[in-house]
């Protein structure tokens, strides 16, 4: 491709609205412009890397058995009041005000409506079928340029079993498609166990990077041991520890005393003899969860534990349900609460609570005798330093980009649209599923967060748009052009992907800038100096590495880099 008739609308400066080294590149390179917020215009260059990432995923799945569809992105919203994910999506979920359809920001409903229709019996199983399509999701702040976006694309696949086993081999299959995909793409990635959110399901795994652009919030284990998403990562803390005393519970003053802090100060205890108390309602029901001091709840573990979504009580309904505010509710005497506790707390007693009561708390609460428990969960969000699950190392807390995310969804979605099959004794039973999903914008951008400097961005040569940068310096020299020219006429025939900039009247220094912007993997450099003494320079864009070749070997040496 020639430079000089190819467009790549290159910008020198930092555009004002990018601030992750990815979105600031891919405007410069001229690779996406912004059309509205969360929605971008992909311009040649960028779409040249997109197809590259959509060509690995279709081997990839293809390897698996995957059977690629194209499903509809306009879905009748009946199909998602079926399985409750118009309300579990909320706003993000785009609606057609003219028409009962919403724009689907994933297809769990359509296949399963699909299967509802075309699968009768356990011969017609199992089935991986997959598409890259265009997404549509109501961001309520779209930022990180392609990273977080309500346009864009996504490849979602999904298997449909007729056993649980079946379910399994199907999710390690993808599993191991993920691995090779991103490592097909340069990416330096990692797997962690995750929650399944408004998807359901039993089981999750995302696929990340770690990176400060991120919206994740990992645990990973300074030795690489574990990693796990913040919603679901656990650590090994100590247990409350459990006191010979048996006192009865007994009241105490504690004016103007709201926090942990000032409760452990007021009565100089370890914050260890605290429980805290939290409320929330789980669906329309109200729920009050002990932790140990400072201990934060965890959202996502409690909602796994409650089945529901799960929302903090509003100050005024606490009043009326308690009879007192925050900071002095306790479990203690409290009626018309479910009542869950933090495992820490499992068989603790000698511990102070709220007394339900403002400016009072309980001392010497012993949870097995005067509290009903219905059950210890771990719902509390692991800390920076704790030790990891496995015992061998600490843990640190970072941010991270999901690029894929894969789920055992089981029968949730297969019982809400009745998709059924026989089984071999005539039996019927609903299709077990999974679905699968990778952000093909995701990858790019992530690519380009781990693989940039200073110049620009370095592309990997599996999804690099283009191989070689050719650059002619003196191109009013017809030896520098037509060395050129048959260069470029010689790789092209040998099949090697190469952008020409064959601009006339543009300084050599703009030329390597804009090379070094676009990142591509080599450049080849034919000027007068060097064409002199019979050879052409190569430079690697990622080391900086600079080689003089004899003219008449170029195209060999070209190719061998190029394995």
């Amino acid at each position: 491709m020639r430079l000089s008739s190819y467009f790549v609308p290159t910008v020198k400066e930092t555009p004002n609205d990018a601030v992750i080294a990815s979105h600031q590149l891919m405007v410069r390179a001229g690779m996406i412009r912004g059309l509205s917020s969360g929605i971008y215009c992909w311009l040649p260059l960028g779409q040249r890397v997109m197809l590259k990432v959509m060509q690995v995923v279709r081997e990839e799945m293809d390897r698996i058995g995957g059977q690629e569809f194209y499903y509809p992105a306009l879905n009748p919203v009946e199909l998602w009041e079926e399985t409750g994910r118009v309300k579990a999506f909320g706003d993000n979920l785009f609606h057609l005000k003219n028409r009962p359809l919403v724009l689907a920001p994933t297809h769990e409903e359509v296949v399963a409506w699909l299967a509802k229709n075309h699968i009768a019996s356990y011969k017609d199983l199992p089935q991986i079928w997959y598409q890259i399509q265009t997404k549509f999701r109501n961001e309520p702040r779209p930022r990180s340029g392609v990273l977080r976006g309500r346009q864009f694309i996504m490849k979602d696949s999904y298997t449909l079993d007729a056993t649980w086993e079946g379910l399994d081999r199907g999710y390690d299959l993808h599993a191991q498609a993920y691995r090779n995909i991103f490592s097909r793409c340069g990416l330096n990635f990692f797997v962690v166990g995750a929650s399944s959110g408004a998807m359901g399901g039993s089981a999750s795994q995302e696929f990340m990077i770690e990176s400060d652009a991120g919206e994740d919030v990992v645990a990973l284990a300074e030795d690489g041991s574990y990693a796990a998403n913040l919603e679901v990562a656990t650590s090994l803390v100590d247990q409350a520890k459990r006191s010979p005393n048996a006192e009865a519970c007994a009241e105490i003053h504690t004016p103007n005393v709201k926090t942990i802090d000032q409760l452990a100060a007021f009565l100089s205890v370890d914050e260890s003899r605290l429980a805290k108390s939290v409320v929330y309602w789980a669906g329309e029901e109200p729920v009050l969860v002990l932790m140990m001091g400072n201990d934060e709840l965890n959202e996502s573990k409690l909602m796994s534990v409650m089945g529901a979504e799960v929302r903090p009580i509003e100050p005024e309904r606490l009043l009326q349900l308690t009879g007192a505010d925050t900071g002095s509710i306790g479990p203690v005497g409290l009626r018309g609460f479910r009542i869950l506790a933090d495992k820490r707390l499992e068989g603790a007693n000698e511990l102070i609570s709220g007394a339900n009561k403002n400016d009072y708390h309980l001392m010497h609460i012993d949870l097995a005798r005067d509290c009903a428990i219905e059950g210890y969960h771990d719902l509390r969000t692991v800390r920076e330093g704790e030790t990891s699950p496995n015992g061998t190392s600490r843990l640190k807390i970072v941010k991270g980009v999901e690029l894929g995310h894969i789920f055992k969804l089981g029968t949730k979605y297969s019982d809400a649209l009745g998709a059924r099959f026989l089984d071999e004794n005539g039996k019927e039973l609903p299709v077990i599923m999974g679905s699968y999903g990778i952000g093909i914008e995701r990858i790019v951008a992530c690519h380009i967060e781990q693989n940039h400097d200073g110049d620009g961005i370095i592309w990997d040569k599996a999804i690099a748009p283009f191989q070689i940068h050719l650059i002619t310096v003196g191109s009013r020299s017809k030896e520098v052009v037509d060395t050129a020219e048959r260069l470029y006429s010689l790789l092209v025939e040998d099949g090697v992907e190469v952008l020409f900039d064959d601009r006339k009247d543009i300084s050599p220094g703009f030329k390597f800038k804009d090379a070094d912007l676009l990142g591509m993997p080599f450049q080849v450099i034919v000027g007068e100096k060097n064409l002199a003494a019979g050879k052409i320079e190569i430079k690697e864009r990622r080391t900086g590495d600079r080689t003089l070749v004899e003219l008449e070997s170029a195209i060999g040496k070209i190719q061998q880099l190029l394995v």
